[in-house]
């Protein structure tokens, strides 16, 4: 609901998010990078200790305003509008880079794995066995783990874990 002494127009947009004049719109965006450009790079370095991605995401902010006020309107406040969307321009940089990181070590783990698999079977090259073993999955960390649990020295010779053969000997 708009404010008091706000105009409404017949779309019912209030007088601050009626669709500005491109001309007036790319004023305001320039006027207002001299204003306070500063401060949202201040603000997002402080919130993100990054000075590069503070400042990308403020020119990324910018950018954006430029290509949206003229056609959406200029917001009510532009100063807080353009922090906001590079505050959330830079989480989104941020969430990018660990999802990339994650996944190109994920390729290489993939990548050892294969190449593992390609030389661990000797001169039997093409083998039905090097076909089986491309097929299993690599154990898991937790089913590694269990074993080796299972398994430690420092347990009693007869709380470790032993084959079926290994009991039978026994």
């Amino acid at each position: 609901m708009p404010g008091p002494g706000t105009q409404v127009d017949g779309a019912g947009r209030s007088d601050s998010e009626q669709i500005a004049d491109p001309a007036v719109a790319h004023a305001t965006v320039d006027r207002l990078f001299r204003e306070e450009s500063g401060r949202a790079v201040a603000t997002l370095i402080r919130v993100l200790g990054d000075f590069d991605l503070a400042e990308e995401a403020v020119q990324d902010a910018f950018l954006i305003a430029l290509e949206r006020w003229p056609r959406l309107g200029i917001p009510a406040n532009p100063g807080a509008w353009i922090t906001t969307t590079a505050r959330n321009r830079a989480i989104d940089r941020l969430r990018r880079r660990r999802r990339f990181t994650e996944k190109q070590a994920e390729l290489e783990h993939r990548a050892a794995m294969d190449q593992a698999g390609s030389h661990g079977f000797g001169a039997g090259a093409g083998t039905a066995a090097e076909a089986e073993m491309a097929d299993v999955a690599p154990i898991g960390d937790d089913r590694l783990r269990l074993i080796f649990t299972c398994c430690h020295p420092a347990l009693a010779a007869d709380a470790r874990w032993r084959s079926p053969s290994a009991r039978s000997a026994a």
